[in-house]
């Protein structure tokens, strides 16, 4: 991981432990598929960055929430993601609702969504 923003470790740590696994891997998995990533805090939860605002995540007290700025240019066939955040839906951001990594799209799907909105 290139430059680690201590900011989102210490995040991570003070979210509950349901939320952990899933900020750490999403963190991974943005790492994985995009290397020069910037890491940073906007509106007080982990962002990433790459040539402007590229993905976000967040931990609240009983769900995580994630999504990418511009989901709606991502290919997505077997449709993962979601317009939640201005419809009402189940959570913020277009990932929905997360409580465990099985809520999470498959890693593949993930990875392909990342390289797709780079």
């Amino acid at each position: 991981m290139k430059n680690p923003d201590q900011r989102i470790d210490a995040y991570i740590s003070k979210a509950l432990p349901f939320a952990q696994p899933i900020l750490k891997h999403l963190r991974a998995l943005v790492h994985k598929a995009c290397p020069d990533v910037k890491e940073t805090i906007k509106w007080g939860m982990p962002s990433f960055d790459y040539k402007g605002p590229y993905f976000s995540v967040a931990a609240f007290k009983q769900h995580c929430a994630g999504g990418f700025w511009k989901y709606k240019l991502i290919n997505d066939p077997k449709g993962y993601l979601g317009e939640r955040k201005n419809t009402g839906g189940e959570a913020m951001g277009n990932l929905g609702r997360m409580t465990s990594l099985k809520d999470l799209p498959p890693d593949k799907a993930m990875i392909d969504f990342l390289k797709q909105a780079k």
